[in-house]
């Protein structure tokens, strides 16, 4: 039956792999097995797929053929999936990079991937992440070093890294990933995909959580759980299937109902584009691709503005996001480094205002503090909501670079990040842009807009109102279509031509 074209098969969208099969152009079982073949054959030096279920996805491949035979449509039957390590799948391991949980397997699915699996999908595997999903490269003594496709010298990003390097190396079109500091819309960034971090609180995280707890309805701070793709279509689709209030807790009284996409055309929409940060540099590469967007775009015929009274204060809500950062991840730490962390915090001087300093304060900060931590974000917050009055949707960096050469030097406070042949701290130049809309728990779409001389990607981050994740993924689609989106690595060309 196959006689859907082999490109198609490796980089098409869900909606084109879809057509095949409801067409009878290919078969679920085909679609698979064309998938497995393709991450045997390459996933070797990427190492992007490290728990691979492809036993059990022949099952569901199989399954997915009946229900197509009988006629039924689901939003991702017969499609494969992977997903970012930490999500629990019954039977697979667990382990966030954690070499001490390399045993732990749960009896359950996480609710995202029960949603999933009810939509059709097709599970192969978990993807690569850094230990404790801590850094912007993705390497853990479990499972080895993720390489990016692009440049197999180079971070695919993190810590959902081995999901941006799964898409653009064509290991399936959709993966499920987190984000709470950039986790998300960095690999994106840096492997030439999309990426879509929700507004907080609109996909549950229910079993999406450190082992080896207990998979409770809830919420945590800041993070939240997302689909990473290669075209802005295949984001909105996937969101719809996880999104939603969890059925245990919130959904008893609760059910989605997200609006329209603010505007349908490029020509109608308000955008504010930011290309610098008070307390950290752009990178040339990065900051003239946002300016050629921003051109674009006006010729186009949206409005455009490269600054706005409204704007809040970026390096008071970075400051801000450092601190509430830090309270949230400080459970992971080991008590010794906690304890480590907490006097580094209380030998502070008050008036030091770096982002260090935040970032050792969320560590020691009691519950008063947070509650005043809490506080601020709320009127940050509001500022926001003003400013999307005139605007609809903020343009913003990723990264200050595009993707940057492997770096597993210890220790990792020491690292530094080489910005056009400066150096800074490799953590505040990495986490400053997740903010502000992980500190506000706003929508960011990354959609890839070029590439370097050198032939490495580049993305930007849209940024919308709260719960207005369709219009951040609208206008990323409108920029796909105007300018062109994703495209295939060269390198792996390269790779699959030497075999």
């Amino acid at each position: 039956m196959m006689t859907a074209d082999a490109t198609d098969l490796n980089y098409g969208s869900i909606g084109t792999l879809l057509d095949a099969l409801h067409a009878r152009k290919i078969s679920a079982t085909e679609l698979l097995e064309h998938t497995i073949a393709r991450i045997e054959a390459l996933d070797g030096p990427i190492n992007a797929i490290i728990v691979r279920d492809f036993d059990r996805a022949r099952d569901a491949a199989r399954a997915a053929d009946a229900a197509l035979g009988r006629g039924e449509r689901l939003p991702l039957l017969g499609i494969p999936v992977t997903l970012k390590e930490p999500f629990n799948v019954a039977g697979l391991p667990t382990t966030w990079g954690f070499p001490h949980f390399k045993d732990f397997q749960p009896t359950e699915d996480a609710l995202v991937v029960s949603r999933l699996k009810a939509a059709g999908a097709v599970i192969i595997g978990k993807t690569n992440i850094p230990i404790g999903l801590r850094d912007f490269q993705s390497y853990n003594e479990i499972h080895g070093t993720t390489n990016n496709p692009w440049d197999l010298g180079r971070s695919p990003g993190g810590s959902s890294g081995g999901s941006g390097a799964a898409l653009a190396a064509g290991f399936g079109p959709l993966s499920i990933g987190s984000d709470i500091g950039g986790s998300i819309r960095v690999p994106a960034h840096f492997c030439g995909v999309f990426g879509h971090k929700p507004s907080l609180g609109l996909v549950p995280l229910r079993g999406y959580s450190l082992p080896p707890a207990p998979p409770v309805p809830g919420q945590g701070d800041l993070a939240v759980v997302g689909p990473m793709t290669r075209t802005a279509s295949d984001l909105a689709l996937s969101l719809e299937v996880i999104a939603g209030p969890d059925e245990t807790r919130d959904g008893i009284g609760y059910r989605l109902a997200l609006p329209a996409p603010r505007h349908d055309q490029l020509s109608d929409f308000r955008i504010l584009v930011i290309d610098t940060h008070p307390l950290m540099p752009t990178g040339d590469a990065v900051r003239s691709a946002i300016g050629r967007l921003a051109e674009r775009l006006e010729r186009s015929g949206a409005r455009v503005a490269r600054s706005s009274a409204s704007l809040p204060d970026l390096a008071e809500s970075a400051r801000l996001y450092m601190k509430l950062l830090n309270a949230a991840r400080s459970p992971r730490l080991t008590p010794a480094a906690l304890a480590e962390a907490q006097g580094v915090a209380a030998a502070l001087s008050p008036d030091d205002r770096s982002l260090e300093a935040e970032r050792a304060r969320g560590w020691g900060m009691l519950h008063r503090e947070w509650l005043a931590a809490d506080a601020a974000r709320l009127q940050l917050q509001q500022r926001w909501h003003q400013l999307f009055r005139d605007f609809d949707a903020v343009i913003y960096p990723v990264a200050a670079v595009p993707a940057f050469p492997q770096d597993q030097s210890e220790p990792f406070d020491a690292r530094q990040l080489d910005i056009d042949g400066k150096p800074y701290n490799y953590s505040d130049a990495c986490f400053i842009w997740a903010d502000p809309a992980s500190t506000c728990g706003l929508p960011a779409t990354a959609v890839p807009i070029e590439r370097t001389p050198s032939g490495l990607p580049i993305g930007v981050q849209i940024i919308g109102p709260y719960l207005e994740d369709r219009t951040t993924i609208a206008l990323a689609g409108l920029i796909e279509r105007e300018f062109g989106g994703f495209v295939p690595p060269p390198a792996l060309a390269a790779m699959q031509s030497a075999r």
